[in-house]
């Protein structure tokens, strides 16, 4: 089935045709995916508080020279619910009935998508390169867990501002200056955001509210891989760290942590991008650096 998109590059408004498809995952559920251009394929795994249309208008920038396909992970946008028991392996396995579904040997992973796309690197040769964007990472595992606890907790009792600041202060991706803001007002700031959103039409994008229970699973990605580094060692693709220079402390420690489990791996700090810049421009994002290095490293 071919849509239309409308890609906001800021300055035009570019229409671009995207086909939409589907594939199955080993436990049956159905994973959705929108696909763009020709020539070598490229998959783009999305991060967390987000789903694969964050992503359109790299994918765009891409286009003519590769066939790259934008998976919405499960039970976000067009892929099926996550149901019970749902880990990091069957992330790895609905990775790869994309990989199946394509042939692609190529992957760029987002955020908790890297990490993803970092745990099916050790098992799958089909990825033969693999560019990842500020896998959060940490050095252990107890830290994420603790703040997972409360913010399973907070999510349970409908606090989805308490849990969502949570989520924004236990692991810092926005930017130091947000972390270092008193928790009310971080939880006020919230809530002022998600009563916004509720009073829009729905659009192309999911909302802080709606995306907020995937947290649940995200945040146990994190814990279940942090301080595991050294086990990436296993790990035969090509590797692509990325990260921007105006990023959180955290996140750069996280890609020093990577970068020495994998020194074979070819890093670039893209000047003036945080962790929101592989998104859609009128997402905050700045994706035109980053679609030049994988130009580079896809050749």
């Amino acid at each position: 089935m071919e849509t239309r998109t409308t890609i906001d590059l800021r300055s035009s408004v570019v229409q671009e045709h995207f086909t939409t498809g589907f594939t199955q995952s080993r436990d049956g559920t159905r994973i959705g995916f929108r696909q763009i251009g020709r020539g070598p394929a490229i998959v783009i795994l999305h991060g967390s508080m987000s789903t694969g249309y964050n992503h359109v208008q790299l994918a765009a920038l891409l286009s003519d020279a590769f066939t790259v396909y934008i998976p919405d992970r499960r039970g976000f946008g067009l892929s099926g619910a996550p149901g019970n028991d749902y880990g990091v392996q069957e992330d790895v396995e609905d990775l790869q009935s994309i990989l199946e579904k394509t042939g692609a040997g190529h992957v760029f992973g987002v955020s908790v998508g890297a990490i993803i796309a970092l745990k099916a690197a050790m098992t799958l040769p089909s990825i033969r390169k693999l560019a990842l964007y500020e896998p959060p990472l940490f050095t252990n595992r107890a830290t994420p867990a603790a703040v997972m606890a409360r913010f399973d907790q907070e999510l349970a009792q409908g606090r989805i501002a308490a849990a969502l600041t949570t989520a924004m202060k236990g692991v810092p991706l926005a930017s130091d200056a947000f972390s270092a803001m008193p928790r009310w007002l971080v939880e006020f700031m919230t809530g002022r955001m998600m009563a916004f959103e509720d009073k829009q039409a729905p659009g192309s994008y999911a909302s802080f509210r709606q995306l907020a229970p995937s947290l649940h699973h995200d945040g146990h990605v994190i814990s279940e891989m942090s301080g595991r580094q050294a086990e990436l060692r296993a790990i035969q693709a090509a590797v692509l760290l990325l990260g921007g220079s105006a990023t959180t402390t955290f996140l750069k420690g996280a890609l020093r942590s990577l970068r020495t489990a994998l020194p074979q791996a070819r890093y670039v700090e893209l000047p003036g991008l945080n962790h929101s810049s592989a998104w859609n421009g009128n997402r905050g994002g700045k994706p035109a650096l980053i679609a030049q290095e994988l130009r580079r490293f896809f050749a």
